[in-house]
């Protein structure tokens, strides 16, 4: 049995790795300031054997009574409405939130998973991206909060790994969707579920033809259990190199809806990425890892969470 530490814990993808971990025997210490994760997401799990919450802003000193055998570092902001409403906290949790997670698994000798990204790779102009490109990112754009803040955690991670000897993993994670979404955080398939569920117009940012590569949660948590499992230090990407394009996505939650919602366009944003698949060669060959949940399925399964939430919006 291993205890391990998830910061941002109550968030969309820590508290799909809370319950995992958990449901696998180990003890979980699930940490989050609460400033996007949000308690039922976790609401569950408290009361279990094994599971301890802490509220705490990562970005301060971190004290975690007793051993860790791991510190899977999650917290943060990651959606687009975030980048123009925190930048400074997501700049902050990239930078000082790393160093204080990355100075407990030194002390406490436990292995460290760093939650990278594929906004890494920024716009990209090579199709698809291999963990060896080194991207095209605006540092000074709206999303370069993000992706800077994520460059520079990864730099951290390796400075910590060469310089201390801390055991380091790295996930770059590709887009994701499944329960604990939040419904209004600006991302694609929250929003066309929430928008197709009230009966709203489908909000396509351009002509809709850029690319997304979408993955349903569960194979998300695979992969990153096999990767902080693994002997590889990483970079390594995990997502579903299916490519699909924007407005496919929007036609086929319309379909799975039942929704007669109609597709409207708005402007592109500044630096949204044109196309975006991860190359999984590396994730085959040393996790042995690959998705198995087609997005059709995904996204039915998706569907009752999305509408719950409906639910309790209009209660």
């Amino acid at each position: 049995m291993r205890r391990v530490l998830i910061t941002g814990g109550a968030g969309f993808i820590g508290s799909h790795l809370s319950r995992r971990f958990l449901d696998d025997g180990n003890e979980v210490v699930c940490m989050d300031n609460l400033l996007t994760g949000r308690l039922e997401n976790i609401e569950d799990l408290f009361g279990r054997d094994g599971f301890l919450f802490i509220q705490h802003d990562v970005t301060n000193f971190i004290h975690v009574p007793g051993k860790l055998d791991a510190v899977l570092h999650f917290a943060s902001p990651a959606s687009p409405t975030d980048f123009e409403k925190l930048p400074i906290q997501i700049l902050k949790v990239g930078a000082l939130g790393t160093h204080k997670a990355l100075g407990l698994a030194k002390d406490r000798g436990a292995r460290f998973l760093l939650a990278s990204t594929s906004e890494c790779y920024g716009d990209p102009k090579v199709n698809p991206q291999p963990e060896s490109y080194w991207g095209n990112v605006n540092p000074i754009g709206i999303r370069g909060v993000y992706d800077e803040a994520k460059r520079f955690a990864e730099a951290m991670t390796m400075a910590y790994h060469r310089y201390h000897g801390v055991e380091v993993r790295i996930v770059r994670i590709f887009n994701t969707y499944g329960p604990a979404m939040r419904p209004d955080d600006g991302r694609m398939i929250p929003t066309f579920f929430t928008q197709a569920l009230r009966g709203e117009d489908l909000t396509v940012f351009g002509d809709g033809k850029q690319t997304r590569s979408i993955n349903y949660m569960s194979d998300l948590v695979e992969g990153i259990c096999r990767l902080l499992d693994s002997d590889y230090t990483g970079p390594v990407n995990i997502g579903n190199p299916q490519e699909m394009t924007v407005l496919e996505v929007a036609e086929r939650i319309l379909r799975i809806t039942g929704s007669r919602s109609r597709v409207v366009h708005k402007e592109l944003p500044a630096d949204d990425p044109k196309v975006r698949r991860p190359d999984i060669a590396l994730a085959k060959r040393v996790l042995g890892w690959s998705p198995r949940v087609e997005p059709d399925e995904g996204l039915g399964l998706t569907l009752p969470y999305f509408e719950s939430q409906m639910e309790k919006s209009s209660a």
